[in-house]
């Protein structure tokens, strides 16, 4: 059947139907109730017995009588829909023996999904009138095309007992730091939402492409979103990571870093969005389109959600980035994808040894919506000496509040993570002392300086 006749097919006498369904079969009405919505039919009349319909059941939890019907139109101060309401409403009662009531029950999620194609098409063809954001449409008619009624109602606590407990039950994808998977059961799962935080020019965006290439190298597929950087220069970082090749070096060195990268299995994408130009719907949109090709996605980065543009317009920057960061994970549970993500720290947490909640800008919904978030402090001597604090902001899979000493050389992109009390991170952390006692003796003798001066 075609689309056009099925469009006619669902027309005044299909949904006259659907109206006694609605008030005949009360189990019916319970299955399809979470879709119903009175937008989707075709004239004001029907509109209101919906809308009447699911307000009588949310309040009784029963269905709505005849007598009811007629109270409630009686309240109705438009003569001419009151009109259409009642010569409805005589159509109904005509059919409410009808034989074909079965076969409408079955053709309700039909008749749903074309009403939702149809509403699509005409917001698609609205938006492509003001802005042309062709983006916004391909996820519009995306969502429409998988409209219905959800039929999975839930874990089933006792019979999915061996589930909880199979190797598939939360699929993983590692970091490259063995303290931060074991914090993390595996690292961080399908449909959760990681973030670093960090303030500007700290390295977060090479923690990012550390994540990327980590993965890589475990033969998964990395989409990488980069709103700030072109996509050749970050793909020159990556380069950097996986040759041990400072940056500015790396021409030099393009045969061996070729032979390195062409060994690996797993495929990263880079693609680049202009700052404030990118949604969550954007980014989904794409996602879709390189698996509608045959790729498959098994972590994304997005660098970073600050400087993306809430898709609801929010004025209030706080209000905007909850919107947005509360987006980004709902389209990790929808593509069933793990996404890490950076977060602007404030100004003050340049001085921060370590950088705690408090110091997350603008919003703290970021921290409550992810499911892991760790910041990383660098002071001015940390940067010199190519050392850093990670701290776990949040963790919803273990312990949380623990900080980590780091060596960190963002020239290639080398970040290691150790536990404090190992003997790695027992000499990182002594190295941060003694640089920290090397400052404050040369601060002093500035002071003393001046004041012999004076």
């Amino acid at each position: 059947m075609s689309d056009k006749k099925k469009i006619s097919e669902y027309g005044f006498n299909f949904q006259v139907k659907f109206i006694v369904c609605l008030i005949t079969d009360k189990s019916f009405l319970e299955q399809i109730y979470d879709i119903l919505d009175e937008k989707y039919l075709g004239n004001d009349a029907f509109k209101w017995l919906v809308k009447e319909i699911k307000e009588h059941y949310s309040k009784y939890k029963k269905v709505m009588t005849m007598d009811v019907f007629k109270v409630q139109v009686g309240g109705v101060d438009n003569d001419l829909l009151k009109q259409n309401i009642l010569d409805t409403l005589r159509e109904v009662v005509k059919h409410l023996e009808s034989e074909e009531l079965d076969y409408i029950k079955d053709k309700a999620l039909d008749f749903h999904k074309t009403q939702v194609l149809k509403d699509a098409i005409l917001r698609s063809a609205q938006i492509l009138e003001v802005d042309g954001d062709v983006e916004q449409i391909k996820v519009i008619v995306d969502d429409a095309m998988k409209a219905g009624m959800e039929r999975d109602i839930g874990h089933d606590y006792l019979e999915d007992f061996e589930e909880r407990y199979s190797e598939t039950a939360r699929v993983t994808a590692p970091t490259p730091w063995d303290i931060i998977n074991e914090l993390m059961q595996g690292g961080l799962g399908a449909g959760e939402l990681g973030v670093v935080v960090a303030p500007a020019g700290i390295g977060k965006s090479w923690v990012l492409s550390a994540l990327g290439a980590y993965a890589l190298s475990q033969k998964l597929n990395v989409v990488h979103y980069t709103l700030e950087l072109n996509e050749s220069y970050v793909g020159l970082r990556y380069d950097s990571i996986f040759s041990g090749v400072e940056n500015q070096n790396l021409k030099y060195h393009k045969e061996e870093i070729q032979e390195k990268i062409f060994d690996l299995d797993g495929k990263l994408t880079i693609k680049y969005y202009p700052t404030k130009a990118c949604t969550v719907n954007t980014l989904g949109a794409h996602l879709k389109k390189v698996t509608s090709f045959g790729g498959q996605v098994d972590m994304v980065l997005v660098d970073y959600a600050d400087i993306m543009r809430d898709v609801n317009k929010t004025t209030e920057m706080r209000h905007a980035l909850g919107n947005i960061y509360e987006d980004l994970r709902g389209l990790a549970g929808e593509l069933q994808v793990p996404i890490w993500t950076a977060s602007q720290a404030n100004r003050s947490a340049l001085d921060e040894d370590v950088i705690e909640a408090t110091k997350v800008a603008e919003s703290y919904a970021k921290v409550m919506t992810a499911d892991f978030v760790m910041s990383l402090s660098r002071k001015v001597e940390d940067k010199i000496g190519n050392t850093g604090r990670f701290h776990v902001i949040k963790n919803r899979f273990g312990p949380d509040g623990l900080t980590f000493p780091a060596k960190i050389n963002t020239n290639i992109g080398k970040i290691e993570i150790f536990e404090s009390t190992s003997n790695q991170g027992k000499e990182v952390q002594q190295k941060i002392r003694n640089r920290d006692n090397q400052t404050k003796q040369m601060l002093s003798a500035r002071y003393d300086d001046l004041m012999s001066d004076n």
